[in-house]
């Protein structure tokens, strides 16, 4: 067995980058087997020729979790609905399903998933993997409707797990990270297929503060709000299930791609002329809702696609997860910081000349009566949830100046207040000592881990940074990839390198690989490989 029985479905000229292009790799090969011993072979070869295997579905996490100059595997093949209880409507699919095509196919039984987050781009292991969830106080992440899975480990062997059988392992695998194996099937609990009636509407921060604690999050099914800071308002969204028609949402010529454009533009200026920011809230605001609290639409759609929003352009996402009740003081204080009131804010950073985007997305979800409950879950454990998400565009790929400041000064309030990160998200100033005092039962994840995966074919630098201690077992795993260099990327973004265990690289080795990667000398770093891996055949 060589590399060449994966010229099929592999390549070695793959440039990979999040959706966002906040980061790119070149990974030493990119493979899409078509069937699990595809994949089988995959994990065989893997450890024959000491290489790091990284998962990737529609790379929408915009840090550096799914980079690599090592083996990045997609399952974009794995998209096959295996099984459907009509009686229990549990339905058994292959793991890199895309969560649309999921949709359709369910709608085609007369069913959907109970619950939806933004977006439907991502893969159902993907989603699962990284704590994915909606808005709604009546569901949790997306893997509160996860029965079973299958793994495919670094052994190369598929093991099942559930509630039932191999308890801990499926706490661990429900939001992996891709640190354990590879999920090649889900069991899932789908509902009937349903409508959505869906308003949303513009209101002072002062009523939405008010009425946190009466009926806000929990008259209707689904709610979430988007603050505008500056202007000191919120755009209060709700739904409902409905039998009613289908009505579609209102056009105007600002939801079309003049409106797009226009804002895109306007948002590049503000990058130059940060101070705009203020004043380009209220324009957006008053073209949509003309200042009028109170004002909005509505419309009736399936929920499969009502539940979705437009995440328009690239962006940083730093999004925490807090008890519900701490909400109206995250975001007074937060609103006081932004308006320039530092003092009042009990907020240890200035916010002198920094102007910020809008919105801050305000979500809701509530896992505490689940069980088996994630290790990783980063809900509350003893009540709802709110989820705080700000939000920084990136027009044309360019960074935004406030970045650094902003998200140092919300991560501290965030910190204050018990929260915890959205494991897919950029946030930037948490220790791995602080990561293991939000979660108690990490110890656990990580043992398990360990278990699974004792040579660390699953484990990037990602995850050494912010979830395994330095002291267990070898510093480095053998498998293990670091990063090695970070570089500005042509275009925006940052170009990611790392090393490859058994290259015996320098600290710009991984930079000198993917210059050889380029033309010709690819087929010659191919030879090399296979040669490589035959020596080790030899030596295992």
């Amino acid at each position: 067995m060589d590399l060449s029985e994966l010229s099929d479905f592999s390549t070695t000229s793959h440039q990979h980058h999040t959706w966002a292009r906040t980061f790119h790799s070149y990974p030493e090969r990119y493979i899409k087997p078509r069937t699990p011993e595809e994949l089988q072979k995959v994990i065989k070869l893997a450890r024959r020729c000491r290489r790091r295997i990284t998962i990737v579905g529609c790379g929408h996490s915009p840090s550096d979790l799914t980079c690599t100059s090592s083996w990045l595997v997609n399952l974009d093949h794995f998209e096959e609905i295996l099984d459907i209880n009509k009686k229990t409507n549990v339905v058994v699919m292959q793991a890199g399903i895309r969560l649309h095509e999921l949709g359709l196919k369910l709608k085609e039984q007369g069913l959907a998933m109970p619950n939806l987050g933004s977006i439907d781009h991502q893969s159902i292991a993907g989603a699962i993997g990284t704590a994915t969830h909606g808005s709604s106080t009546r569901h949790g992440i997306l893997s509160q409707s996860v029965l079973a899975l299958k793994i495919m480990l670094a052994n190369g062997r598929t093991v099942s797990c559930s509630a039932e059988q191999n308890g801990d392992l499926f706490r661990a695998a429900l939001v992996s990270l891709g640190a354990i194996g590879i999920i090649t099937e889900v069991t899932f609990q789908a509902v009937p297929a349903f409508d959505i009636e869906w308003s949303q509407s513009i209101h002072p921060l002062e009523e939405i503060i008010a009425d946190w604690e009466k009926d806000l999050w929990t008259q209707k099914e689904f709610t979430r709000v988007w603050w505008l800071p500056y202007m000191k308002r919120c755009i209060k969204w709700r739904a409902d299930k409905t039998d009613k028609p289908h009505q579609p949402p209102e056009a105007n010529w600002w939801g079309g791609r003049i409106g797009f454009h226009t804002y895109h533009i306007l948002l590049y200026c503000a990058q130059w002329v940060p101070s705009i920011l203020p004043h380009l809230e209220k324009f957006v605001i008053n073209v949509q809702y003309a200042f009028k609290d109170g004002a909005g639409s509505t419309a009736v759609q399936e929920g499969r696609t009502g539940l979705l929003m437009n995440c328009m352009y690239s962006q940083f996402v730093n999004e925490w997860a807090i008890p519900l009740e701490k909400g109206p003081a995250a975001i007074t204080r937060l609103s006081l910081w932004l308006n320039g009131d530092e003092k009042a804010s009990g907020i240890p950073f200035s916010s002198k000349g920094l102007y910020v985007h809008a919105p801050v997305e305000v979500r809701v979800c509530d896992t505490s009566s689940t069980q088996p409950r994630p290790y990783l879950d980063n809900t509350m454990p003893d009540g709802p949830t709110l989820y705080l998400n700000a939000t920084l565009y990136r027009p044309y790929n360019r960074d935004p100046p406030c970045r650094e400041r902003y998200y140092e000064a919300f991560e501290w309030l965030m910190k204050e207040l018990g929260g915890r990160p959205h494991w897919a998200k950029n946030f930037s100033t948490v220790t791995r000592e602080e990561m293991h005092m939000m979660y108690s039962e990490m110890s656990d994840w990580v043992r398990i881990r360990n278990e699974m995966d004792p040579e660390g074919m699953f484990v990037g630098d990602w995850h050494r940074r912010l979830l395994l201690p330095e002291d267990i077992g070898n510093p480095n795993m053998q498998l293990e990839e670091r990063k090695m260099n970070v570089r500005p990327a042509t275009g925006g973004g940052q170009d990611w390198f790392g090393h490859i265990p058994g290259k015996n690289l320098s600290p710009q080795g991984s930079e000198e690989s993917f210059e050889m990667m380029q033309g010709v000398e690819a087929e010659k770093s191919v030879m090399f490989n296979n040669a490589q891996c035959d020596e080790e055949e030899e030596e295992l």
